[in-house]
């Protein structure tokens, strides 16, 4: 029946709400909340989630948005973001229109008077956040991302009056220890706390959230003692350049944080072996562990990992280089389904430690080891014995490395990944053993192998047809010749990287341009690119140019 509304006559609100539910992006929700002042009114009500950029009046804007959407649970206000309103949302809501009139995208080109007045207008003050604690009552979820003008008096004000909160991210915000200790009184449900760039807390102020909220938090990007005795939930801990965090600290949170499972230290100088001994003993579900550049953990701290942590999936090791050999040996026989291990820098890690791993460890998938020069080819010839699941071998500046290396990996791995760059010994014969035995290879770093030429480079084209990214920079000996090989073959190359590579000519480069459909990126020198090879390139050829 032509001009008859079936859909509002015959539907209850609560069936057209359940709908608008179900839109998943917000232009559909927008369409929709056009249709009519009915359907404007529901769809109003079905909005959960709201985005919130930088502003010309912030605090006036949220008290809008809370006056219209009763229903939102999370609320993201990021001052780094610009929003723009529609021109007509004045004129299809009348009393609306002389209230949003202010609110437009402000540029700095743009900006009267004194800088610092037009900062602090585009800025969320404590008013703004207390407009969103009255207004939001039902919020669960809230990002204050770089706010700088909201202070402990607002964050305060909003740990009182949304005791429902179970996320809040402050990064960048000004948030003092009064307001972090409301939070923590306030705030029980609350799992999930970013506290990035707050630089004025301290330890009071942590020591006075976990107490009150502690038990419910799962995840916390700065922790001190207080968080073993009350974060009991504590499922992942990163301490990044936390100099006073000492093995007092790590015994508590081994002690009674039991469901820890990712532990990431870097640069804490005052941990030791110690400290890492009570993790691994007190919490075995640990899956993921990153140890970066902390000068007193050793082997001995290692040790205790493979003997207490079966469980373990990542190991992660960079500049460490008080642990040896042993250490992986332990974690060999002990943690049989690590999948990723990452080494870089571990001047006391050698052979002995690689074949530890390829023996015990043979579910893994994954082996990057950077500048380790006591890695040489008995260790990487196990791997290939015996990890018949690697996906993915970087060897980044291991020079000890030979073809006799590669050559077992082409015969025990399906690898997808495969990143030798600065293994000076490796040759064409590696590579060779590569092509052959890995058809399923899609990404190849061999750049700076003097010795690696045009054979290696026509074996790939037959044998890797599958290969989208290859970095060739400071190959001396391949040409033009290698190079047309390669390229007629992988149809699929989406980059190719060729800087100083002496023997490669305009030629080249342009061979690299019309054989392959799909090529993205081209990295030469800018003396290389003719300008027919840049005219054919056109927009779809996005290459960087590099002057000699």
């Amino acid at each position: 029946m032509r001009g008859h509304d079936w859909i509002n006559t015959c539907l209850p609100d609560d069936l057209i709400l359940e709908i608008l539910r179900r839109v998943d992006s917000k232009a559909s929700h927008d369409s929709c909340s056009l249709v009519c002042k009915r359907w404007l009114r529901l769809e109003r009500l079905s909005r959960t989630t709201l985005r919130i950029g930088a502003s010309g009046s912030p605090d006036l804007f949220v008290m809008l948005l809370a006056q219209r959407f009763v229903n939102v649970k999370a609320v993201h206000i990021d001052e780094r973001l610009s929003i723009s309103l529609p021109v007509n949302v004045g004129k299809r809501r009348g009393r609306d229109e002389n209230s949003l009139t202010s609110l437009k995208v402000h540029y700095a080109a743009e900006k009267s008077g004194s800088e610092e007045e037009d900062c602090e207008s585009f800025c969320l003050t404590d008013a703004g956040l207390t407009a969103v604690a009255d207004g939001f009552s039902k919020l669960e979820k809230l990002s204050l991302i770089w706010c700088s003008n909201v202070t402990s008096l607002g964050i305060m004000s909003l740990a009182q009056k949304c005791s429902f909160l179970k996320s809040l991210d402050l990064q960048g915000c000004y948030v003092g220890d009064q307001g972090l200790a409301v939070v923590g009184k306030c705030c029980k449900q609350l799992e999930d706390l970013n506290l990035r760039f707050c630089e004025s807390l301290t330890d009071a102020g942590l020591v006075d959230l976990v107490t009150g909220c502690g038990k419910s938090l799962k995840s916390l990007d700065r922790a001190l003692i207080a968080v073993g005795v009350s974060c009991l939930s504590l499922e992942m801990l990163a301490l990044r350049s936390f100099q006073q965090f000492t093995d007092e600290g790590l015994r508590s949170i081994g002690k009674g944080c039991k469901k820890l499972n990712n532990l990431s230290l870097s640069d804490c100088n005052f941990l030791g072996d110690k400290g890492l001994e009570a993790i691994a003993t007190g919490c075995t579900e640990l899956t993921h562990l990153e140890v970066n550049g902390c000068l007193n953990i050793g082997t001995i701290g290692l040790e205790s990992v493979g003997k207490s942590c079966p469980r373990l999936t990542e190991l992660a090791l960079l500049y460490c280089q008080r642990i040896g050999n042993f250490a992986l040996h332990e974690v060999g026989k002990g943690c049989k389904y690590l999948q990723a291990l990452h080494l870089v820098d571990c001047s006391s890690i050698g052979d002995e430690a690689i074949c530890s791993i390829a023996k015990g460890c043979r579910n893994l998938k994954k082996l990057h080891i950077r500048r380790c020069y006591e890695v040489g080819n008995k260790g990487i010839i196990a791997v290939g014995e015996h990890c018949h699941s690697l996906t993915d071998l970087s060897l980044r500046f291991c020079d000890r490395v030979r073809d006799e290396a590669l050559i077992a990996i082409g015969q025990g791995c399906p690898l997808q990944h495969l990143n030798v760059s600065g293994c000076n010994q490796i040759g064409d014969a590696g590579i060779l053993a590569i092509a052959r035995g890995c058809p399923q290879l899609t990404y190849l770093d061999v750049s700076v192998l003097q010795n690696l030429g045009d054979m290696a480079l026509a074996e790939l084209g037959e044998g890797c047809p599958l290969l989208k990214d290859i970095v060739l920079s400071h190959c001396h000996q391949i040409t033009d010749v290698g190079l047309s090989h390669l390229v007629k073959k992988c149809q699929m190359l989406e980059s190719c990287h060729m800087v100083y590579c002496p023997s490669i000519t305009a030629a080249g480069v342009a061979t690299v341009v019309s054989s392959c459909p799909n090529i993205k990126k081209v990295l030469v020198e800018k003396w290389k690119v003719s300008p027919r090879t840049k005219r054919r390139a056109g927009s779809v050829l996005s290459y960087l140019c590099v002057d000699l």
